[in-house]
């Protein structure tokens, strides 16, 4: 049997918090920009500019937040199945 690669592993949940953090980016930006604006003139264009700006911060934050996301769960999970 094959062990995975520690370092391939580690790339895979980075680019996975690169697509992760661009569709939740994306989303997010989309409702922030309809609700208080709707499809007016420009609105896609205030949309873009938000998601732009939104993403790169989204991932960066990412990589601090889904390690501490993970150990979260982790330990919520063990106790749970421990039974505490």
């Amino acid at each position: 049997m094959q062990h995975p690669d520690p370092k391939r592993e580690k790339l895979t949940i980075i680019v996975a918090q690169v697509f992760i953090s661009c569709m939740m980016a994306f989303l997010m930006t989309l409702i922030f920009s309809i609700l208080p604006f709707g499809f007016g003139p420009g609105w896609f264009a205030t949309w873009m500019r938000h998601w732009l700006t939104a993403w790169p911060v989204a991932f960066v934050f990412s990589l601090g937040v889904g390690p501490l996301a993970f150990r979260l769960a982790f330990l919520l999970m063990h106790r749970a199945q421990n039974g505490a």
